[in-house]
């Protein structure tokens, strides 16, 4: 199946939305696959869609991109020898191939109606086979039609269909496909408001862009004969398919809204780590081995073939995608760490915007990097740390209305205020005070942690000392539990 073409690849999104999982996935097959063997990796975009196309889309899809570290070697915003990278701005070319097509009689004038076509189609339901094409039209000589058209009449233009005719190429995942033509109804390949449809420009474009591989979803499979069929009639190499396998629920089905986010940036709003999405977007289909899933995006690039890309669907595991992330948090380094929550700690209102620098923010940031998964977590998991009080969850206020843990916390400030900072024993110190009111260490150390952190959970007790500093630790242990039984 190999060629001794270039490689060149090329990824096509619509400006009319977020950056769908689906897509991101995509985008990342192809750009592995050109980074993996040295080719081309090419952005187009498809904004024939007027209606719907909006620079808000276009703008979130390239910074999705970006964010995920996917770059291109020719686009809308880096040009190439290959351009416009808009369809929009390539319709003179389009016309041209159209006026061909017309020329070569491989499309043609169909001035059946809508209603005509549907009252066609129900009688062949009912004879229960598949409609192919209105005859008078497709029988119509070009004399006759070009005529028709000159006078006005509406029409569409179609492509017209070999009558029995096995398609077959060979798929890098899929081995080998063939279509029946009779089964594949002439297509409208131009609309009657001249716009022509996605098909046609999805193939004119990788004809003239010289397109050897197209990597796309398995729901592009039935598109394939149509398209390989235009690129017969231009008389032109046909590029190498590879369709990969949908992207499902953990309910086994195709992935929605009710079973995950499916667009990318969701998942950038919510904290995850870029380089942990990446990594699992990756195994949505693909695997290095029977064994390895974490890796770097160099050990991916070794590693990368369509061979390795299943057929079967891709469960998107949430859990393990946090996992994931928690995973690769877990090896940041901490300055890089500080920089990735700064921005949901201003957004919470916690700190400043040039609080990178802060040494309290870093102490907070490492005590916390064991424990949570995504950046957002972290304001959400340390906002009883920042401030003069926290506010306390209905764990920590229990703890805190509980049986002599007012006199605990008390006589706990009491010790500190007397002891060298940082204690060098602080759980003997929290000891001390257990036995001297006879009770067990927990009923000491829980409303001593409520009262510091305004919750049950967290790092040790001994580095939220060191982060909160001896006049907070003591005014948190004496003010606390008053107010937070008030």
């Amino acid at each position: 199946m190999a060629s001794n073409r270039p490689v060149r690849v090329r990824f096509a999104p619509s400006p009319t939305g977020m950056l769908h999982i689906g897509g991101a996935r995509t985008a990342l097959f192809n750009w592995a696959f050109a980074r993996s063997c040295g080719g081309k990796f090419i952005l187009r975009i498809e904004d024939t869609d007027t209606a719907r196309n909006t620079p808000e889309s276009l703008q979130s899809i390239l910074d999705s991109l970006r964010w995920l570290g996917l770059d291109w070697d020719e686009g809308p915003d880096c040009g190439g020898d290959f351009g416009s990278y808009y369809q929009s701005e390539r319709l003179p070319s389009y016309q041209a191939a159209i006026a061909r097509g017309l020329q070569e009689d491989w499309l043609y004038r169909c001035f059946a109606s809508a209603e005509e076509i549907e009252v066609q189609r129900t009688l062949a339901r009912e004879a229960k086979c598949n409609w192919r094409f209105d005859e008078a039209s497709r029988n119509l000589n070009q004399a006759d039609a070009a005529a028709r058209a000159a006078a006005g009449d509406p029409f569409v233009l179609r492509f017209r269909m070999p009558m029995a005719e096995d398609i077959t190429f060979q798929d890098h995942i899929r081995g080998t496909v063939t279509f029946a033509s009779q089964g594949i109804e002439d297509w409208v390949a131009v609309r009657g408001n001249a716009m022509p449809t996605y098909n046609l420009v999805c193939a004119l474009d990788d004809a003239a862009m010289e397109i050897s591989h197209v990597i796309r979803g398995e729901e592009h499979l039935v598109n394939t004969p149509k398209q390989i069929l235009i690129f017969r009639a231009l008389g032109v190499p046909e590029p190498e398919f590879a369709h990969v396998p949908l992207i499902l629920g953990k309910d086994g089905k195709k992935l929605s809204k009710r079973t995950g986010d499916t667009a990318l940036g969701d998942y950038i709003r919510a904290g995850y780590a870029a380089d942990a999405l990446f990594n699992f977007l990756c195994l949505l289909g693909f695997s290095i081995d029977d064994k390895t899933e974490i890796f770097t995006r160099e050990e991916l690039l070794e590693a990368f073939t369509l061979k390795r890309i299943s057929k079967s669907g891709a469960i998107f595991d949430t859990d393990k995608l946090a996992w994931m992330c928690g995973d690769y948090i877990r090896r940041m380094s901490l300055p890089e760490l500080v920089s990735a929550v700064l921005p949901y700690c201003i957004e919470a209102g916690l700190v400043a915007q040039d609080a990178s620098a802060d040494e309290a923010l870093q102490n907070m940031v490492g005590a916390f990097q064991e424990r949570f998964h995504l950046y957002s977590e972290f304001p959400q998991q340390a906002a009883g740390l920042f401030g003069a009080l926290p506010d306390w969850d209905d764990q920590a206020r229990k703890a805190l209305a509980g049986e002599g843990a007012a006199l605990a916390t008390s006589q706990l400030a009491d010790i500190l205020e007397k002891a060298n900072w940082p204690p060098e024993d602080f759980k003997a110190l929290v000891v001390t005070v257990a036995e001297d009111l006879e009770v067990g260490l927990g009923k000491v150390m829980k409303p001593v942690r409520a009262a510091l952190t305004g919750t049950l959970g967290g790092p040790e007790l001994e580095r939220i000392l060191q982060i909160l500093g001896r006049e907070r630790v003591l005014r948190r242990l004496r003010e606390l539990p008053t107010a937070a039984r008030s």
